[in-house]
């Protein structure tokens, strides 16, 4: 079982920074593979991938809205998940959730919301000018 907590949404200009955490509890990196990925709702629309990790890091995977702006990345030590997001759009404006996996291919990452077991309560992302 595992506990998933996001943290580090707020409000932000077009062009600029924002940082996501994503807290997991119940077992630990160092000695589960687990893989992770984010998502995001804006009002109005379904849930959309965002960006994935395998579990042994090997492999990363992200949606064509956001390539080369949005970077995830793993901490084993705090057993934390980071979305490191620049140059953000007013299209980026949603409900960002974290989600994890203890099952499939741990090489692959995996795009497919029924594939992630485990969710965050999610944190709001603003962009506005």
């Amino acid at each position: 079982q595992l506990h998933v907590a996001e943290s580090g949404g707020g409000s932000v200009q077009p062009g600029g920074s924002l940082s996501l955490s994503c807290a997991i509890s119940g077992r630990s990196f160092s000695d589960t593979l687990i893989g992770v990925a984010w998502f995001r709702q804006a009002p109005g629309n379904d849930r959309e991938f965002v960006a994935a990790l395998s579990p042994t890091d090997f492999s990363e995977n992200y949606a064509e809205s956001v390539q080369e702006r949005f970077t995830v990345t793993r901490d084993i030590a705090k057993n934390t998940v980071y979305l490191e997001m620049r140059s953000l759009k007013l299209e980026d404006t949603a409900v960002y959730y974290c989600a994890a996996r203890m099952t499939g291919p741990p090489n692959t990452t995996s795009r497919v919301q029924h594939a992630y077991a485990y969710w965050g309560q999610g944190t709001q992302v603003t962009v506005s000018s």
